[in-house]
């Protein structure tokens, strides 16, 4: 499966418009595999931002019976020209008659079922619309941290507006008077530089401005550090996690 289509699936999954199958084989890769199970949670809570954008209202309680009365509208004006077309071939016999009305009788079924076609387009092309304005930049880089025992604990997306998304993958045992703060190294000669703190132990987007874009092999790694960051503005704590970037294939 290219990356696009994995892209395409998580997307549809999030929204709900994948079947069972699709539902259930995308699980199993998230289960298998860290990365797609972070995307997969980074598109549900991008999605669900859709959720906050308005109040939720319901339909109103009539919307069934005006589309029924539109229907019955179509149908009625239907109606005097199938009695015209019988009325100018009285001629046909029985069978034949019965073969115009079960003509018209379709053409009203695929009205109705143009109708409610195009109402679930309409609700999935605003969504599609949302998703696409909301929808963050592709990352130039992705790299998964690991903590000493080799476990997946976060997932960071660099990005060359300088934004990092950082989706932690586990929450870390952090005592109340510490923070996680979130380091790189844009040379692999140079010192770290912390692209910010995560005070409420979520995941987050950090900005920073003056960073190069950030490239394949940069380190990226989350330590503990006392509350406000650290002092010396270099990682003095224990590293939760640390890994370096790849470049995805798009």
């Amino acid at each position: 499966m290219t990356d696009r289509s994995l892209g395409l699936l998580i997307d549809e999954v999030a929204l709900g418009l994948a079947d069972d199958d699709d539902v259930a084989r995308l699980e199993a890769m998230a289960a298998a595999d860290p990365i797609v199970a972070a995307r997969l949670d980074h598109a549900r809570a991008t999605f669900a931002l859709l959720d906050d954008t308005a109040d939720p209202l319901p339909l109103p309680e009539d919307i069934w019976k005006r589309i029924d009365q539109s229907i019955d509208l179509a149908e009625a004006e239907t109606a005097p020209v199938a009695a015209n077309v019988s009325g100018q071939r009285a001629s046909k016999t029985e069978e034949s008659n019965v073969i115009e009305l079960g003509a018209v009788r379709a053409q009203l079924s695929r009205w109705r079922l143009s109708a409610f076609a195009g109402l679930a387009a309409a609700v999935v092309l605003a969504v599609a619309l949302s998703w696409t304005v909301m929808s963050p930049k592709e990352p130039a880089v992705i790299a998964v941290l690991l903590n000493d025992q080799g476990d997946a604990v976060a997932l960071i997306e660099g990005r060359p507006d300088n934004t990092t998304r950082v989706t932690l993958l586990e929450r870390p045992d952090v005592a109340a008077n510490q923070v996680m703060q979130v380091w790189t190294k844009p040379d692999a000669d140079g010192p770290p530089v912390s692209l910010g703190l995560l005070e409420t132990g979520e995941s987050r987007t950090l900005t920073i401005q003056g960073l190069p874009a950030p490239n394949a092999q940069q380190l990226y790694e989350i330590t503990t550090e006392p509350a406000g960051g650290s002092p010396t503005n270099l990682p003095t704590g224990p590293i939760l996690g640390k890994g370096l970037a790849k470049e995805p294939v798009i």
